[in-house]
């Protein structure tokens, strides 16, 4: 991959832009529209090749700052950042794992499963929100840029563009759970994760609909229960388009006077959650355009009524709705 100095990424996608519609870049990088998207407000560095292919299609020459980075680049680091852990602790690096092993069996089935196991190895006591609107954001922010593994709830943002938006989401998982997630910047790929590690809370968003593991897989969709509430609905669309949404604004010229305004986009995989998005604005009263990879609110008066009806928290979008 390749390693743009702090906003160069950024910069170089929307030099290309200017040649380019995001379609046919996304056809050249043979990704979707979204990646780019990424790539644009620096959330991942963007592949090696990418940027040459680009960059000779569009006549735009590569920074000669950048850095390019294998993929793997962190593994050997981490690697002896673990042994030396071990070491300290331990005093050396174990070297007969299957012997450990038999000896904690041996301990275990004489021993061991007869004690009462410390509260240290029991689990954590969790507080279970009721449904709210406040949950029903929090579950669109999950779908947009939230993942959940077996052991952890992971949200991640752009540690610069989203500053404010993760303060934002780490108060809102504070309140309704009553734990305080855990931040972690990681200026190397311009992202912030905060994070929940507790299996109790990944069980509880579990049953209300978010899937574990990868989500476009297994049909990513709106859970029903906040389908048929429309406050909750409105709530986790706020949610989703905070997070997976854009404001962009519109330029063209007619008799050489230019024209100006805004418009939202809503990308996602899911064709499941497209539908649903799209059907919840327009319940509420917008006309959205649902196209192949997004869905759209174009004309001046649907962006006007979102602003006003769905509203945002997150500040970037609402700077650049005033814009």
């Amino acid at each position: 991959m390749v390693v743009f100095r702090s906003g160069g990424q950024r910069a170089f996608i929307e030099s290309v832009e200017k040649k380019y519609s995001l379609e046919t870049i996304a056809e050249i990088c043979s990704c979707s529209t979204r990646t780019i998207r990424d790539w644009r407000r620096e959330k991942f560095p963007m592949q090696l090749l990418c940027a040459r292919s680009l960059s000779r299609r569009a006549s735009i020459s590569l920074p000669k700052d950048i850095k390019i980075r294998s993929r793997y680049a962190h593994l050997r680091k981490a690697g002896r950042k673990g042994a030396e852990i071990v070491l300290a602790k331990y005093g050396r690096i174990p070297v007969n794992e299957s012997h450990r092993k038999a000896r904690w069996q041996k301990w275990w089935l004489t021993e061991g499963r007869f004690k009462t196991q410390p509260s240290a190895f029991l689990p954590h006591a969790i507080y279970k929100p009721p449904k709210s609107v406040e949950l029903a954001e929090l579950v669109g922010i999950m779908m947009g840029d939230g993942g959940l593994s077996n052991y952890q709830a992971t949200i991640t943002l752009h540690h610069t563009d989203d500053r404010d938006y993760i303060a934002f989401v780490a108060k809102k998982i504070e309140k309704l759970f009553r734990i305080k997630p855990a931040i972690y910047h990681r200026q190397e790929i311009s992202v912030c994760n905060v994070v929940v590690s507790r299996k109790g809370i990944v069980a509880y968003l579990h049953s209300l609909g978010l899937p574990i593991g990868n989500k476009i897989r297994q049909g990513l969709d709106i859970p029903e229960w906040i389908k048929k509430n429309e406050k909750f609905a409105l709530a986790c669309v706020r949610g989703l388009i905070d997070t997976d949404g854009s404001v962009v604004t519109h330029s063209y010229v007619v008799k050489g006077k230019r024209y100006r305004y805004k418009k939202i986009s809503f990308c996602t995989h899911s064709e499941l959650l497209r539908h649903s998005v799209a059907r919840i604005l327009s319940d509420s009263g917008m006309s959205p355009h649902l196209n192949r990879f997004d869905v759209r609110l174009d004309s001046i008066t649907d962006v006007k009524k979102y602003f006003s009806v769905v509203g945002s928290s997150n500040s970037k979008h609402l700077e650049r709705y005033a814009k």
